[in-house]
């Protein structure tokens, strides 16, 4: 008696097809996890003009971590008065591991406690110390030089003035001299005047004498 062998039909070959995909992909998204481990380091190393500092690798291997690090950080005062955060991580600009806050600490000292959640789990904290930064000295503009006055000095005008006022003749001097001025201008009248008589005196003369002379002329023609 025959027997028939049962093949396997297109939806049972679907099936196994499905279940080995399966399998191989959460075999290829678990072995980087299985290589670095389930666990991160988180090491607090300090603070930078008061953003907190830490570096994150994963415990295994020592692997800086690549991906997005979900991460906490909160800091309280020794005293328990004063408390920041919680605030976000965010990378540190050339270091591979670095991580830092984009918020600043307040002088003074702080216990910091970083909780990491994601890609995997982790914990540090450090106590920080922040310093006081004097501020920087304000720089007081320089005034202007006032410009050089060029009005007279006010001290310097009557002495200047004095001159003037001594070169001014007196009302006395004034009078004065008026008479001594109307004396001269008479005595040049009175020159004038007989220079002036002077002059015709001397052309009546001289008419004189040319009729005398035309009448002794004709007195010697008709004799």
């Amino acid at each position: 008696m025959r027997t028939r062998h049962a093949f396997p039909t297109f939806r049972s070959i679907g099936l196994w097809f499905l279940l080995l995909l399966c399998q191989a992909m959460a075999l290829a998204v678990s072995t980087p996890a299985q290589a670095h481990g389930d666990t991160v380091k988180v090491v607090v190393t300090g603070q930078r003009e008061g953003h907190v500092t830490a570096d994150i690798t994963w415990e295994n291997d020592g692997d800086a971590i690549n991906e997005t690090v979900a991460a906490t950080v909160n800091a309280v005062s020794p005293d328990g008065a004063r408390s920041a955060g919680p605030w976000k991580l965010v990378r540190d600009t050339g270091k591979p591991a670095g991580w830092t806050t984009a918020e600043a600490l307040p002088p003074g000292s702080w216990k910091v406690s970083v909780d990491v959640g994601f890609p995997a789990l982790g914990h540090g904290d450090k106590e920080v110390a922040v310093p006081v930064v004097d501020p920087a000295p304000a720089t007081s503009p320089v005034a202007p030089q006032p410009a050089a006055s060029t009005a007279p000095d006010a001290s310097a005008t009557p002495s200047a003035a004095a001159p003037g006022a001594s070169a001014d003749p007196s009302p006395s001097s004034a009078s004065s001299s008026a008479p001594q001025a109307a004396g001269d201008d008479n005595g040049g009248d009175g020159t004038l005047w007989w220079t002036t008589a002077g002059v015709a005196a001397t052309a009546l003369a001289g008419a004189a004498a040319g009729v005398l002379l035309r009448r002794a002329r004709a007195r010697r023609l008709r004799s």
